[in-house]
């Protein structure tokens, strides 16, 4: 999954924010490939939720990314947290750097809610983190904890899992 990125980085030196632009169309592509079993959603038509906890890296660009994007009947909208206790809302909850020493408890905290968690920080999968970002030279590659998103009652598709290293708990660097 080689997503096209909408850059919103100044013309000269905007790396980290092309970086997050990446990411945020990364969050959009897996409102795509995951699916969320019914009671996650409030109604039929409610929208997928993507939600930033921390100091957010994405700025403007993650909303502008999402603007107008609909996935089947449900609009894609962007939110930030101020606490887990926000998050429990969310249906994509991208847990930013600035709460890697606050990671476990978070995951604990949203165990067995509908959440697909997403990361960035050394170990994110086996403190039970769904998907982690891990940058490979100029590429964004994923790291899957399937069984934490079987936890979550999620279902990841085939065509996301081909394209990410599967991980367990005990397994990932």
């Amino acid at each position: 999954m080689t997503p096209a990125v909408r850059s919103n980085a100044p013309a000269t030196g905007g790396k980290v924010a092309q970086e997050y632009d990446l990411k945020a169309v990364f969050l959009l592509n897996f409102t795509r490939f995951v699916e969320w079993p019914p009671e996650a959603f409030a109604t039929p038509t409610a929208p997928i939720t993507i939600c930033i906890l921390g100091d957010d890296p994405f700025g403007p660009g993650l909303n502008e990314i999402l603007e107008d994007e609909v996935v089947g009947t449900r609009n894609v909208v962007a939110r930030r947290c101020r606490d887990v206790n926000e998050a429990e809302a969310c249906h994509i909850l991208y847990i930013a750097p600035s709460e890697a020493d606050h990671a476990g408890p978070i995951l604990s905290h949203l165990a067995g809610k509908s959440i697909l968690t997403v990361g960035e920080n050394e170990g994110f999968a086996k403190r039970s983190g769904v998907i982690r970002f891990v940058l490979a030279g100029n590429r964004v590659r994923l790291r899957i904890n399937v069984d934490a998103a079987r936890a979550a009652k999620l279902t990841i598709s085939s065509k996301l899992l081909r394209q990410a290293e599967i991980v367990q708990r005990e397994t990932e660097r």
